[in-house]
């Protein structure tokens, strides 16, 4: 993580207190953990919907470092950096400020991290998302899924010529690794 574009997840000392606050607020049940489901119930995205069960899944996952299915507060801490940073990166090509993502911005968001997908592809993209226009939890869940992709293609990518020969168990490890 932390190559490019993509927010990082850094190292951490004590935790903000406006953090151990916010933390408080979403553990609806004050075990002192919050899970996927308690996440989803405080994060709303500009249409005034919850985030997507994918999105708090991944993110949760992604800071669940013993794989409990929840996370405490310093990792609540690190979760809530980096959904603020990939908030400012969203803000940053939601260019007409809509709260969404077009398929113009989206293909300018690509390109501009580093990505050269053809017309063709970024609209296959735009096709998964639920009401065509890419929201902040799902511009979330594609750019962390595509840079996993991108990594584990990158290592097995070993003349650097993007291309990559791959047996089938090898692939849907991949696929299976990559994916929420």
């Amino acid at each position: 993580m932390g190559h490019g574009p993509y927010p990082s997840i850094g190292p951490g000392g004590g935790v903000n207190p406006q953090v151990q606050q916010w933390f408080r607020a979403v553990d609806k049940d004050q075990s002192g953990f919050i899970t996927a489901n308690e996440l989803r119930a405080a994060l709303i995205n500009a249409q005034g919907q919850s985030f997507s069960e994918t999105a708090c899944n991944l993110m949760i996952g992604m800071f669940d470092k013993d794989r409990s299915g929840h996370i405490n507060v310093e990792e609540f801490e690190k979760l809530y950096t980096y959904v603020n940073q990939w908030l400012a990166v969203f803000k940053t090509y939601d260019t007409d400020q809509s709260g969404n993502i077009e398929e113009n911005e989206l293909a300018d968001a690509l390109t501009k991290m580093g990505f050269r997908f053809t017309p063709d592809f970024v609209n296959f993209l735009m096709k998964r998302c639920t009401s065509g226009k890419v929201s902040v939890d799902s511009f979330i869940v594609l750019c962390v899924q595509i840079q996993r992709f991108t990594e584990a293609f990158r290592t097995r990518d070993t003349q650097q010529n993007g291309t990559v020969t791959i047996g089938f168990e090898d692939f849907l490890t991949v696929a299976l690794s990559c994916s929420i």
